[in-house]
C-alpha cells in the first residue's frame, strides 16, 4: 500500500493507494500531521510513502516522519516518468512535477494541458511525445479578491460566490463579476490558444476550485480534484521500480 502526503502552507492532504486506486484520503491541519500519520501507521500496512512540499515542514517534523515510514521526498532530482524539457528544471515546483507525471501516466501519447486552480492558477503542458514543456502561472481566485482589497482603500475582501452575473449592479457584485468572469475568460482563452496549436488536446482541471470553475468553463474538460495525489503516487511507483 502506498501513502501519498501533500503538505501545503496550512493543510496537509494524504491518500492511501492500492495500485492506482485511492482507498482512503483525508485533509487536516499541518500542525496535526505527526499525530495523523501515526494513526494511519497503526491502522494500515504502508509499504512505501512519498511527501511533497517538504519546505512547509520543520526539520524536526520531517525527521519524525522519516522514523515512521520509509519515505521518498519529492524534489527536482526525483526520477520522473516523463521527459522534463523545462528550461530551469531545478526551479520547477513539486506540485507541477506531480501534475505532469499524472498527465503522462493517465493520458499517454496525448497532448495534455493541466489547469490547477489553487492559490495560483498553473497551466502545465505535456506533448504527445511525453515531454513536459512548461506552462504559465497566474493569480488564483482568492488571491485576486485579496489583491483588490489590499491595494485599494475601500474595496472589501470578498469570497467567491456561486451566482455570478455578467453585469454587476453593486461594488460587491461588480468585483465578483470581474474576478470570476475574468478568470474563466482567461482559462477559456488559454485553452483555445493551446487547441489552435495542438490537435486533440486533453484538458484536466484540478485543485481546490475544481468544481466551482468547472461549472463556469465552456470548454470540454476532465475535472479531477485528486490529480496531484495521483501524480505523486505515479512518481512513487516510478522511483521504486528497481527496489
Amino acid at each position: 500500500m502506498n501513502l501519498v502526503i501533500d503538505v501545503g502552507n496550512t493543510f496537509a492532504k494524504v491518500a492511501l493507494f492500492e495500485d492506482a486506486n485511492i482507498i482512503y484520503q483525508d485533509v487536516f491541519s499541518k500542525k496535526e500531521i505527526l499525530l495523523k500519520l501515526l494513526e494511519i501507521h497503526k491502522k494500515h500496512k504502508i509499504n512505501r510513502a512519498i511527501i511533497s512540499s517538504v519546505a512547509n515542514l520543520s526539520t524536526n517534523q520531517l525527521v519524525e516522519i522519516r522514523q515512521i515510514f520509509p519515505i521518498h521526498e519529492l524534489s527536482a532530482t526525483s526520477k520522473v516518468p516523463f521527459k522534463n524539457a523545462y528550461a530551469t528544471p531545478k526551479t520547477l515546483g513539486v506540485d507541477r512535477i506531480a501534475l505532469a507525471a499524472a498527465a503522462f501516466v493517465q493520458y499517454p501519447k496525448k497532448n495534455v494541458l493541466v489547469v490547477d486552480a489553487g492559490t495560483c492558477i498553473t497551466f502545465d503542458f505535456i506533448d504527445a511525445n511525453g515531454s513536459y514543456l512548461g506552462g504559465a502561472i497566474s493569480p488564483g481566485l482568492e488571491m485576486r479578491f485579496k489583491a483588490m482589497h489590499t491595494f485599494t482603500d475601500k474595496l472589501p475582501h470578498l469570497k467567491k460566490s456561486e451566482n455570478i452575473n455578467l453585469i454587476g449592479n453593486s461594488t460587491e457584485t461588480s468585483m465578483q463579476s470581474g474576478v470570476v468572469n475574468g478568470l474563466t475568460a482567461e482559462i477559456n482563452g488559454i485553452i483555445q490558444r493551446y487547441k489552435s496549436k495542438y490537435q486533440k488536446l486533453t484538458v484536466v482541471l484540478t485543485g481546490g476550485d475544481t468544481y466551482f470553475l468547472a461549472n463556469q468553463l465552456k470548454n470540454s474538460i476532465f475535472a479531477n480534484p485528486n490529480f496531484l495525489l495521483e501524480g505523486l503516487n505515479s512518481i512513487l511507483i516510478h522511483n521504486c521500480k528497481d527496489d
